[in-house]
């Protein structure tokens, strides 16, 4: 009975919070839309625009598109929960922006398909949840031998690609450095997967066994990642864990996956309007690259594909030898050398969605990706909400950027899923909680 009463109270919580959360997106898409700064971003440059006479059509078609939220009001937390609200805001975003772009393909066909490729993603990401049969576990000796193996890992790919390069660059000058960084393949399979998943997963695995020089050390190698890689990710990586980490403590998990986008949009527009010009970098992070860039992707993918032939998911590495595939490039470099928007990656609903099988066909191929989620929400059901939150916090953040193919086995979530379904849950239930949060039961 207190459990239902706690979560029937958390529903009250969530609806006003998810429609703020709505109207902040817009209005921060708004002021994207009208930022004058060329020296951080020109919005035109990547067809981000606000007309007032178009308003009321993307107010209708957001307006259409808020009421799917109400799955968030109903679905349990899951990690498909917290990758679908991140899917939600990006396609919610693209069908704002849609209604102003300049790039001319048939907008109300790709509009209807990405609606219906978001509905098709987001019911098996949130309600597909059954555990499945099987009992294997490793041991609790042998979890904390694995989270001390993941540091040791980490701490020789590191010495390695610090041999490859390591520099300190201004985030504003990795561009002009980045892509002169050579180093093997294969290190960097090992620096995507140590990023996004192995170093996220030991952080969360240290806090629950409440051995806390582990999870510093943790996140200081995420950090030391920066200059060898000169990615964004690496850099801001530490940073979102912790904050993932405060916000499980305060809150629970599906108010803490609202308020790990709402907070950050909200900072970053409030600041900008007090601080105009010192905030350029804060508000040029938050709202142009973490939320306006992957839905204008999908504005970008539309463009392109609606008059050039698709992928038949050609773009995919380890199919590409096995089937004739129109294009050569990687999609990021076509788009590229087409658009001028520097490497353009883009997210499961336009990869594998639109520009693999066209807009008709793309909510069919956006649905297995869904139930890939769904899959990986089975092997971490029985572990507690804030370790799935923590241990995951980063995979929903480079799935907004990234083909759902590159973030399964370059960026190691295929892994991550296996080692949630290894996971003891005996710790759990022997030892008193690693935070005493009310995260922890939904």
């Amino acid at each position: 009975m207190a459990t239902d009463r706690l979560r029937d109270r958390e529903r009250l919580e969530l609806w006003p919070l998810i429609f703020i959360h709505i109207a902040v997106c817009c209005y921060s898409l708004v002021r994207v839309a009208s930022f004058k700064n060329p020296t951080a971003f020109d919005p035109a440059t990547f067809h981000i625009f606000f007309d007032v006479a178009h308003l009321p059509a993307a107010l209708a078609v957001t307006t259409a598109f808020a009421l799917v939220a109400i799955f968030f009001i109903f679905a349990r937390f899951s990690f498909g929960y917290f990758v679908a609200f991140y899917f939600y805001t990006m396609v919610l975003g693209y069908l704002w922006l849609h209604s102003f772009t300049d790039l001319n393909y048939d907008h109300r066909l790709a509009g209807i398909s990405i609606f219906l490729s978001a509905i098709a993603f987001l019911l098996p990401a949130l309600f597909m949840t059954a555990p499945l049969r099987g009992s294997y576990r490793l041991s609790q000796a042998s979890f904390d031998r694995l989270l001390i193996a993941i540091l040791v890992l980490a701490a020789l790919t590191l010495a390695v690609g610090s041999a490859y390069h390591f520099r300190f660059v201004s985030i504003r000058d990795i561009y002009e450095f980045r892509d002169k960084i050579e180093t093997p393949r294969l290190l960097n399979y090992l620096i995507g997967m140590i990023s996004s998943t192995l170093l996220p997963f030991a952080f969360a695995g240290f806090v629950m066994r409440r051995a806390y020089w582990g999870a510093a050390a943790a996140l200081l190698l995420l950090l030391c990642l920066y200059p060898v890689t000169l990615s964004k990710l690496a850099l801001f990586a530490p940073f979102w864990l912790v904050g993932m980490l405060l916000l499980s403590m305060l809150f629970t998990a599906r108010t803490a996956v609202v308020l790990s986008l709402l907070v950050p949009i909200a900072v970053a527009l409030v600041t900008a309007a007090i601080f105009p010009e010192k905030a350029v970098l804060l508000f040029a992070t938050v709202n142009f690259r973490m939320i306006a860039i992957p839905a204008t992707a999908i504005d970008v993918y539309s463009d392109f594909f609606s008059t050039h032939e698709i992928t038949r998911f050609c773009q995919i590495s380890f199919l590409k030898p096995l089937m004739h595939c129109p294009y050569e490039e990687q999609l990021s470099v076509l788009m590229e050398r087409v658009y001028k928007l520097g490497n353009f990656n883009a997210s499961l609903l336009a990869t594998e969605g639109i520009a693999s099988v066209g807009f008709y066909l793309a909510p069919v191929a956006v649905l297995g990706g869904g139930l890939i989620i769904g899959i990986a929400n089975r092997l971490s059901s029985g572990l507690p909400a804030w370790f799935i939150l923590l241990s995951g916090a980063m995979l929903p953040q480079v799935m907004l950027n990234v083909p759902l193919s590159t973030v399964l086995l370059t960026h190691g979530a295929v892994l991550l899923f296996l080692l949630w379904y290894l996971t003891p849950r005996s710790m759990f239930e022997s030892a008193p909680p690693a935070i005493d949060a009310p995260g922890r039961n939904n």
